[in-house]
């Protein structure tokens, strides 16, 4: 991976969090729709969203390592915002989105996540031509609907109180690969299903 995608890797993981900064501030419907202001910025930007970019691995050897790095920089600048801008209430909010995803479980996490990455490739592509109503409408849908993304969850996850992880970390380490692979699955589904 070379210096530009890290950056645009790290940028992208950055625009995710504004829109989850949005979400854990404002809740709602309002801050579902305002959470789609950060995939705007990713695509008219041209960063590299994990999310954005697994359609396109599915099948390619020496891709994978690629987009699990991709993964790791987008993680990193969810972190840097996280750092910059969380507050009580922030934490408090992000403890919230966890403590459902943990009610659920991984395997229904995993396959909640399938339905995100779904809506996020149906979006991405959309956008590319020029429609951006199913981005305007897939992000607050997703959000509305629980689904996890592993993006924003990783922003989440940046946010919570060092007790709040001490005491939760078997759970983030079944939750957060389960909802990685949930969502690689759905944006291929969405290509597979697109292709044929």
């Amino acid at each position: 991976m070379n210096q530009k995608d890290i950056i645009k890797g790290v940028l992208a993981g950055i625009c995710i969090s504004f829109g989850g900064t949005i979400y854990l501030r404002v809740g709602g419907v309002a801050g579902a729709v305002l959470f789609a202001f950060g995939l705007i910025a990713v695509i008219t930007s041209g960063l590299n969203l994990f999310t954005g970019k697994s359609q396109f691995v599915w099948g390619r050897e020496g891709r994978y390592g690629w987009l699990l790095a991709m993964l790791l920089w987008n993680i990193v600048g969810c972190l840097a915002l996280a750092l910059a801008i969380n507050t009580p209430a922030t934490c408090s909010a992000a403890e919230g989105i966890l403590d459902m995803r943990f009610a659920s479980g991984p395997l229904r996490c995993g396959l909640l996540s399938v339905g995100c990455g779904f809506i996020m490739t149906l979006a991405v592509q959309n956008a590319a031509k020029g429609h951006w109503l199913p981005l305007l409408f897939g992000i607050p849908a997703f959000i509305l609907c629980g689904l996890p993304h592993c993006v924003a969850d990783a922003f989440y996850i940046c946010c919570l109180s060092p007790d709040y992880i001490s005491g939760h970390w078997a759970d983030l380490l079944a939750f957060y690969p389960s909802i990685v692979l949930g969502n690689y699955l759905g944006c291929n589904a969405y290509r597979l299903t697109a292709s044929s």
